[in-house]
């Protein structure tokens, strides 16, 4: 089988709660990514984003990289890995520098940057990522792309995501154990963002929900900056448990219903519909109405959303407390497994007060019947990210052994997209 290195190709590796999907994707000559291999397989061994059986992850990651190895007829070496958990935190800071000639130059971006990024953090947590929000030369505030301009001192905003130590590398250490190296870790809602937003989108200011299993993941953009991740460590699985409970189904009946019947606007379902419940201990199936089944979902999922609602009223609160453009005009957008969910739209709508959209990847060429739906936005902004930072790295075609370093690396990507 032909290396990824001889083929220029990039893999990303999203290891959720409930389901692991690993994507290859090909560096086409115009910079477009070509997905090439599919693989996904269920997930044991993880709990909101955390990893509780590590035998039990390796082996379900295995099962998902031997599949997209088949469809892609390559050998996956290294990935690009997606981190989610309520560890992951987040916090803006500033630094400043003199500028060198009076002219700033690439050096001067970099050392502003080393300087507002040298923020000491707790000792369990580790840098993940560094990325650029503005910058401000003597009395200009606002610039995006500071080189070249003249000035006597400049200012930066960084914005710093970090992640709990031990639980990275819980992590990398069932992807390691399948034989394969860690080129970047990266938060699941970076990457979702990076499949399902447009440059406009960041602009207005928009909030990105990667609704999972086990966690909803944020990203809050406005000014084309990111200003603000958090994990929620509550998601689908929730919902699937309300129905296993109040059908007397199995967990794993309950989560097929969910996904072939359920709605989220009990108003929207037909007072005809039918769905059929299986029963547990050898019991005969019983025929229930599709909307006692929505009557189930949807004050779950009015209450999940609602906690994003509360999250998102925080942040706009100490965003225009900081003086930083604070309205979300392009809306909410809804990504992940859990955002299929007919009649979710008009849900959350009510719940934010705001336009609200599914997030499917976009700029995908392939198999895109396979990956243009929510559940793959993560592993497919996996692959942008990964695209993207290997034009910064001369060696990156080369499969990378080792991820010495890896949770402090930036990417010259982020450093120079935002």
């Amino acid at each position: 089988m032909t290396k990824a290195a001889d083929k220029k190709l990039i893999v990303g590796l999203d290891i959720g709660t409930s389901k692991v999907c690993a994507l290859v994707g090909e560096v086409l000559p115009d910079g477009n990514v070509n997905v090439i291999g599919v693989g996904s397989s269920p997930s044991r061994g993880m709990d909101k984003g955390g990893v509780n059986d590590l035998e039990s992850v390796v082996k379900s990651v295995q099962r998902a990289v031997d599949q997209a190895e088949l469809m892609a007829d390559c050998q996956i070496g290294s990935v690009c890995l997606s981190l989610s958990g309520k560890h992951i935190s987040c916090q803006t800071e500033k630094g400043m520098v003199p500028i060198s000639d009076k002219e700033v130059t690439q050096d001067d971006v970099d050392n502003v940057i080393h300087t507002a990024k040298s923020v000491k953090i707790s000792d369990e947590q580790r840098t993940l990522h560094v990325i650029p929000q503005e910058f401000a030369i003597d009395y200009q505030e606002g610039i995006k792309n500071p080189v070249g301009l003249s000035g006597v001192r400049m200012e930066a905003s960084v914005h710093l995501i970090t992640c709990h130590n031990d639980m990275a590398r819980n992590i990398v250490k069932a992807v390691e154990r399948c034989g394969l190296s860690v080129d970047h870790l990266i938060y699941s809602g970076l990457a979702a963002s990076q499949a399902v937003l447009t440059p406009d989108e960041r602009e207005l200011g928009v909030c990105v929900v990667d609704i999972g299993g086990g966690t909803m993941d944020l990203a809050i953009w406005s000014g084309g900056a990111l200003r603000h991740a958090e994990v929620i460590p509550y998601a689908g699985n929730v919902v699937t448990s309300d129905i296993a409970y109040a059908f007397g189904t199995p967990p794993g009946d309950a989560e097929d219903i969910k996904v072939k019947y359920g709605c989220a606007l009990s108003e929207l379902v037909s007072k005809d519909a039918k769905v059929d419940v299986p029963s547990v201990g050898g019991r005969p199936s019983r025929s229930l109405q599709s909307q006692t089944l929505a009557e189930v979902i949807e004050p779950r999922y009015s209450e999940l959303l609602g906690l994003v609602n509360q999250k998102l009223l925080t942040v706009q609160d100490q965003l225009r407390e900081a003086g930083v453009k604070h309205h979300l005009a392009a809306g909410i957008v809804l990504t992940g497994g859990a955002a299929q969910m007919e009649g979710l739209t008009e849900c959350a709508e009510r719940v934010f007060r705001n336009q609200v959209r599914i997030g499917q990847p976009l700029e995908l060429s392939g198999l895109t019947d396979y990956v243009q739906a929510p559940p793959y936005a993560t592993a497919v902004g996996l692959l942008h990210y990964g695209k993207d930072s290997q034009s910064f790295d001369e060696n990156a075609l080369e499969p990378k052994r080792s991820v010495t370093g890896i949770f402090s690396r930036i990417s010259g990507w982020f450093e120079k997209n935002f």
